[in-house]
């Protein structure tokens, strides 16, 4: 807690050095400073209480392990978090300018009902993407665990993040491609008499929420995958020697065990999509706005930076307590498995 203290007390005297009457230094000289300070403050002054014995030091891992992570921590982190509340209670006073104080009306603000109808459709477009993401990957991850040859898992997990070795950027802009009327899949549709004309599904709803599915499906599948290749199958062999038929060893064995992998895979996937703002952009040729989209413009278009730190705070509040909730119903079913 000292070692911590010290740190975050370099990373705030670093961040008062790049902060000037009215706004706030832009640049990466403050980044790296914070960084270049903020972590051998942390590794020294871990160091220094451990040598007076003022904290305790375990032997074969000291707590001073801690201080790089913590210094990351602290200056990706906690600094930009407090700096976007400083700005969410400021006011602004023009393109760009704000006067910091204790201003609740962006708040207000951002409970507008326009805010509102958008945080709905994001929240169902998040929701609708978490159920294609689980209902596509789970059957893979299970596969690649139980089915999939010994020789050939590395192979397969590596065609699975291949998609990753591009930015997310060109991933998504791959999708004009694949999704325009003239491309080989709307023409080979149509060829085999499953459509009647060509599909017009770029810029759409379902173009954004078939891009969400595909950027994110990997981090679905990798975590479920984690937890069903260290499951024991010969618990499906008993559960089918006395009488089990194949779903019901499914629902009482590997889905309770999967239960780890399938919550971390959850969210994820569901956090950042509720934040998306590319995909929107850019498969839905800027017809389709999310929360994320909102927040960007409120930032880099409007220069309206207390009401874009409000919203996004906001943003935050409804996910903190959708995880929380997501975590006490996953605790408790893990608790009713148990027993």
């Amino acid at each position: 807690m000292l070692s911590a203290l010290i740190g975050l007390a370099a990373v705030a005297l670093v961040a008062v050095l790049y902060v000037e009457l009215g706004g706030f230094v832009t640049g990466l000289a403050p980044g790296a400073l914070l960084v270049l300070i903020a972590l051998p403050v942390f590794v020294a002054g871990g160091l220094l209480l451990a040598k007076l014995r003022l904290i305790p030091r375990p032997e074969g891992y000291p707590l001073t392990l801690l201080g790089a992570s913590l210094a990351y921590y602290a200056a990706f982190f906690l600094v930009p978090l407090a700096f976007l509340v400083a700005f969410s209670v400021a006011t602004p006073l023009g393109y760009g300018d704000v006067s910091y104080g204790f201003d609740t009306q962006n708040f207000s603000l951002a409970f507008n009902e326009v805010y509102i109808k958008v945080f709905t459709r994001t929240l169902r477009f998040a929701a609708i993407g978490t159920l294609l993401v689980i209902v596509v990957g789970f059957p893979m991850a299970y596969w690649l665990a139980r089915y999939a040859p010994a020789n050939r898992k590395n192979l397969l997990l590596g065609l699975l993040i291949v998609p990753f070795w591009t930015s997310f950027l060109i991933r998504t802009y791959s999708f004009l491609i694949v999704l325009d009327p003239h491309f080989i899949l709307s023409t080979g549709l149509e060829d085999l008499g499953i459509i009647k004309e060509p599909l017009h599904i770029l810029y759409t709803n379902t173009s954004v929420q078939i891009g969400i599915v595909y950027n994110y499906l990997p981090l679905f599948v990798l975590p479920v995958y984690a937890s069903l290749d260290r499951l024991d199958w010969k618990l499906l062999d008993a559960a089918n020697d006395l009488g089990s038929n194949a779903f019901a060893a499914l629902r009482q064995i590997t889905l309770p065990l999967a239960i780890p992998g399938l919550a971390t895979g959850t969210l994820l996937v569901f956090i950042p999509m509720m934040g998306e703002y590319v995909i929107p952009q850019i498969l839905g040729g800027g017809k389709v706005d999310l929360m994320g989209n909102i927040i960007q413009r409120a930032f880099l278009e409007q220069q309206n930076y207390p009401l874009g730190a409000a919203i996004a705070m906001v943003l935050m509040g409804a996910l903190s307590i959708f995880l929380v909730l997501y975590l006490w119903l996953s605790t408790r079913a893990t608790e009713i498995r148990d027993a």
